[in-house]
């Protein structure tokens, strides 16, 4: 059998890299050929119309919208999410072999001419289902402004330090032989990249509810927010109001010779007067007091507090393990860098150590008491140690789908742990990412990785006590006893 196949995750790092992985190897192993088109952040090779007209049948492995998939029509398509793949990628062919057998395939439709911006819903979710991806792909538009500005101005501090931001405009002095020139250069541009963050996170909200006619009234919308002092909050608001108040409009029937105009003058034109209006008005000042108290709030953390809410994020970064309640604690951290205090800072600091401890809690537990994990396993425990130090926090779903009621408590605990430590040493980090890598760039970084090293031993310890109780070693062989015995 040939099949095609496409994987898509909310974030695009690992899930879709890890089921594309999976469908491949078990292809091999049934003797088929697989080829994968991954739509993920690293960008993707797209399947040719010749691959595509020559498979049996289409699986798409995906948590979000698959790109161009009129390309495929006509096949017969198995459609699940993300996670199937990884945890049965063997079902997944039998169900595209059936699916085969059942529909005939017609030859594809021409591919669009140009290609689409994607958002990330899928059609037919829930409204609960539906909004969380909205709001995920306001997140996932705005990251990359987030990572550029945010290494920027990390990278200002380190060469010029914290008075960099002191620093005159780049426009009026600017010496290319002075350290603190380029400083203050990288300050500036990442803080001008930082000025995109709301406008962005509203305009690809607006988007992902109402389609390009609604990106320039959240883009609007997100601009007054960041005038009148919304800041985030306002900026999901506005979000949000942009995308219902073109959905709203799209419904108005009109006559045949406005139609035409309707998607790039009057639908834009409306939305952010609309979208704008109300945001001057009506809702910029409430939204603003609300921003002023949570800044206060987080301002105001310290002892016990600061550490209880390390401990929260902490515990939701590995609850599901890039799954939506870690996306939640992640784009609250990634949100408070608007903010820019010392708190939300640190933050960002105990929600990153925090998503590095279950990869390598359990690449170390793996390493340490191999007998206590199967084989495959152990494979995945010597890739979780590069998967962890690079904070992709997806290195442990392969030890928590198959002993979930172990390894889930026994992670949380551990990144609880390391959450509470990292506010309690006040660690600061601007880096949305980047893990073990932009150590460099955090303040207090001795004890940041005291609180990352403490929260892996406790997690590995955990694991390791949970499965002792109640069942032996794995029963299977060790690798090198397989290789011994005879055939």
């Amino acid at each position: 059998m040939k099949y095609v196949a496409v994987t898509a995750c909310p974030t695009g790092i690992a899930h879709t890299y890890m089921a594309a992985e999976a469908l491949e190897q078990a292809a091999k192993a049934a003797g088929d050929e697989m080829l994968v088109e991954t739509q993920g952040s690293a960008g993707s090779t797209p399947l040719s119309a010749a691959d595509i007209a020559a498979a049996d049948a289409v699986i798409f492995a995906a948590d979000v919208g698959v790109r161009d998939r009129e390309r495929f029509a006509g096949k017969p398509v198995v459609e699940v999410s993300v996670k199937q793949a990884i945890n049965d990628a063997a079902g997944l062919l039998t169900q595209a072999a059936d699916a085969a057998q059942r529909e005939p395939a017609a030859e594809p439709e021409a591919a669009a001419a140009e290609p689409e911006l994607a958002s990330k819903v899928v059609a037919g979710a829930g409204f609960g289902t539906r909004l969380r991806q909205w709001l995920m792909t306001g997140v996932s538009y705005m990251i990359p402004f987030v990572a550029a500005g945010g290494l920027l101005i990390a990278l200002s501090f380190a060469l010029g330090g914290y008075q960099i931001t002191d620093a005159p405009p780049v426009t009026e002095v600017f010496d290319p032989a002075s350290l603190l020139s380029w400083a203050a250069l990288a300050n500036q541009i990442g803080t001008t990249a930082f000025e995109f963050l709301v406008p962005v996170l509203a305009g690809f909200i607006a988007f992902a509810i109402a389609d390009r006619p609604a990106i320039a009234p959240g883009f609007v919308g997100g601009a007054v927010a960041v005038t009148v002092g919304a800041g985030f909050l306002g900026g999901l608001v506005a979000g949000l109001l942009a995308g219902a108040v073109i959905a709203g409009l799209k419904q108005v029937k009109v006559p045949r010779g406005i139609a035409g105009i309707m998607p790039v003058v009057v639908l834009p034109l409306l939305g952010s007067l609309v979208v704008g209006g109300l945001m001057f008005v009506v809702l910029g000042k409430p939204i603003a007091l609300a921003m002023t108290a949570l800044t206060g709030w987080l301002t105001g953390l310290s002892g016990a507090n600061a550490a209880l809410l390390g401990a929260l994020l902490g515990a939701m970064i590995a609850f599901d393990m890039g799954g939506p309640i870690n996306k939640v604690a992640y784009t609250f951290a990634v949100g408070g860098l608007s903010i820019g205090t010392t708190a939300s800072l640190e933050i960002m600091a105990a929600v990153m150590a925090a998503g590095m401890v279950p990869p390598l809690s359990l690449a170390l537990a793996s390493a340490v008491r191999g007998k206590l994990f199967s084989p495959a396993e152990r494979a995945s425990g010597r890739a979780a140690w590069l998967l962890g130090a690079s904070f992709i926090t997806e290195g442990a779903i392969p030890f928590a789908a198959g002993d979930p009621l172990r390894v889930i408590p026994s992670i949380v605990l551990g990144s609880a742990t390391t959450g509470a430590l990292s506010m309690t040493f006040g660690a600061t980090l601007r880096a949305p990412h980047g893990g073990i890598f932009v150590t460099p760039l955090v303040g207090n970084p001795l004890m940041y990785l005291a609180a990352i090293v403490i929260g892996v031993v406790v997690a590995a310890a955990a694991v390791l006590f949970a499965k002792r109780l109640g069942r032996q070693d794995a029963e299977e062989p060790a690798p090198e006893a397989a290789s011994a015995a005879p055939a």
